[in-house]
């Protein structure tokens, strides 16, 4: 074989078999693919549940990227660059049923559309365009331009929007402020695509009970977490005082801010309904602390509730403290000054409200500050067998209030003092995770067990499979409020400052860890290394290292030459 190929690269027709290698080649690599991520946070490697969800499309998903435009500052292109790297990367797994392509949803559309147009986008599919104003370099002129960061995914007749900036912290407008951005934007770009593409093609919803009967938040004031959970999930009401037992069938079950006592009996048809591996939520406000009482009678006590669930938390792992968290990282309230001669409006920190922060987890990871109202902390107690994980959590500069307390406008008149602020990474909110035990074990008489098994569901002493649960020491963390002009208004948003903060990012990723086993939103954890250059080094050396790459490469080609030339004349010197 060897001396026939050596006959016909002798021969004058050595070039068809160069033909046949380049044309093999090619088919070769045309028909396996493979790639090396040498990346230390594995940055160009999807997970598991995702190339599983891409191989197992059965019809054509298509998807419309926004983040096209000419003129783009840097980071915004190699924003670009990476989606096209990752969406092509899917199409490996997902063949000829994953498309995508790259538009410009303003070329062709005329300047008095335009709003129209975002105006649409953002009411049908949550995408809305976020304004660059910050100039692509120190002497550049300040160019005002607006740019959508975001995505529609399509499967048969339905679409979903992808808000690429949705929940991410912000940072600044300064240029390695928005390197940051982008930074956390590419991290999340996994879960973005993922969780859109496994909503649109999913052919069932998981079921999200609201729980009822014990005075929790009804009405209006839940306008928002009610909405969101009916657009994303099947969800009910599910009354517990009125019903035998928590259907297994409900995959969730959230209990916002109740504020009436929970009998035994309530208790132990939830504490069954985890032993038979159901989920549940927990927002809870153990202190009776209210910002009505604050605007309407000029102030209130702080005081327990006494909603008698400590024992069942403390069961599974979790207790809510009877406090009150204040921290100086905190929302912002309205407040008239005391000139009766020229009252006006003046936005002063109200630490009662802290700005809390996400940890490394998933749920939390890269989001925007969460905004609660008199939360109260929470901390862990040993249960066998359970992880447990916080979710959120206080500034460095925090403390704790302990009640009963009184709660007046004094707080607003007197600025806060910083160095009352000791307490650092204070939890209030922490995710339980394993097989938990009943707190009714010894405790059912045979007539209660009896009717349990009566009913298909009988006494359990432990879960039958692992569970989870979310404890936050806030209900009004999901509360939204309303506007006598507006209505209600989204979670997390602030009359006074217009801002709107990541409570409905925590309440849905929350929902989506507990009801979804495919493991997507844990590609939300994934961390980026930011690796920026020295702006001070690159500045002062800028002429250096535009010599070094100019004239590096030269000189290597001349001294290569240099070096063959003396080759040459040895090997054939007379």
């Amino acid at each position: 074989m060897k001396s026939i190929i050596n006959k016909i690269w002798s021969s004058k027709l050595w070039w068809l078999l160069l033909l046949i290698i380049i044309i093999a080649v090619n088919f070769i690599a045309s028909s396996f693919h493979t790639r090396l991520d040498l990346t230390k946070e594995k940055r160009y490697t999807l997970s598991t549940a995702s190339k599983q969800l891409l191989r197992n499309l059965t019809e054509p998903v298509t998807i419309d990227v926004f983040v096209h435009k000419k003129d783009l500052p840097s980071e915004v292109r190699k924003l670009e660059n990476s989606i096209n790297e990752f969406l092509m990367n899917c199409k490996e797994y997902g063949k000829k049923n994953f498309q995508f392509k790259f538009t410009n949803p303003y070329e062709g559309v005329p300047d008095s559309l335009q709003k129209q147009m975002e105006d649409s986008l953002f009411y049908f599919y949550g995408i809305y365009p976020m304004t660059l104003k910050a100039p692509e370099k120190v002497g550049d002129e300040l160019a005002i331009s607006k740019l959508i960061h975001g995505a529609l995914v399509k499967h048969r007749d339905t679409i979903i929007g992808v808000d690429l900036l949705r929940g991410q912290k912000g940072f600044g407008t300064e240029k390695e402020q928005m390197a940051a951005l982008y930074n956390n934007v590419e991290a999340t770009l996994e879960y973005s695509f993922m969780h859109a593409i496994q909503k649109v093609t999913s052919n069932k919803k998981p079921i999200v009970g609201y729980a009822l009967g014990n005075g929790e938040a009804f009405g209006y004031n839940i306008n928002d977490a009610f909405l969101t959970l009916r657009k994303n999930y099947n969800t009910d009401t599910i009354n517990v005082k009125e019903i035998a037992f928590i259907p297994s069938q409900v995959d969730a079950l959230v209990i916002l801010k109740p504020t009436i006592p929970f009998s035994e009996s309530d208790k132990l048809k939830i504490d069954q309904y985890v032993m038979r591996g159901g989920k549940v939520f927990w927002m809870i406000d153990p202190m009776y602390a209210e910002f009505d009482s604050l605007y309407n009678s000029a102030g209130f006590v702080a005081f327990d509730r006494g909603l008698n669930i400590d024992d069942l938390l403390f069961k599974y792992g979790a207790r809510i403290n009877q406090n009150l968290l204040q921290d100086m990282e905190c929302d912002q309230l309205g407040q008239m000054s005391n000139n009766p001669n020229n009252p006006q409006q003046r936005l002063v920190d109200w630490p009662f409200f802290p700005v809390l922060s996400g940890t490394n987890h998933a749920i939390s990871k890269n989001l925007d500050g969460v905004r609660a109202m008199f939360p109260s902390t929470v901390d862990t107690v040993k249960a066998q067998g359970i992880k447990k994980t916080f979710l959120l959590r206080s500034s460095p500069n925090a403390r704790i209030l302990n009640t009963p307390a009184k709660i007046d406008y004094e707080f607003l008149q007197i600025a806060p003092d910083i160095k009352l602020f000791t307490i650092k990474d204070t939890a209030a909110a922490v995710l339980l995770e394993g097989k938990f035990q009943s707190l009714y074990t010894g405790r059912v008489s045979r007539s209660v067990a009896d009717t349990l098994a009566s009913y298909g569901v009988p006494f359990l002493h432990q879960s039958l499979i692992d569970g989870k649960m979310i404890v936050v020491g806030d209900g009004d963390i999901a509360i939204n409020s309303v506007s006598m002009r507006d209505g209600p208004m989204p979670m997390g948003y602030n009359y006074f400052t217009r801002h709107t903060f990541a409570n409905k990012d925590f309440f849905l990723n929350a929902i989506e860890y507990l009801v979804n086993p495919s493991d997507i939103l844990l590609t939300r954890a994934k961390d980026y290394t930011l690796r920026l250059l020295d702006p001070v080094k690159t500045k002062d050396k800028k002429n250096m290292w535009q010599i070094i790459n100019i004239a590096a490469p030269i000189l290597l080609v001349i001294l290569f030459g240099l070096v063959y030339q003396q080759i040459r004349k040895r090997k054939y010197a007379v």
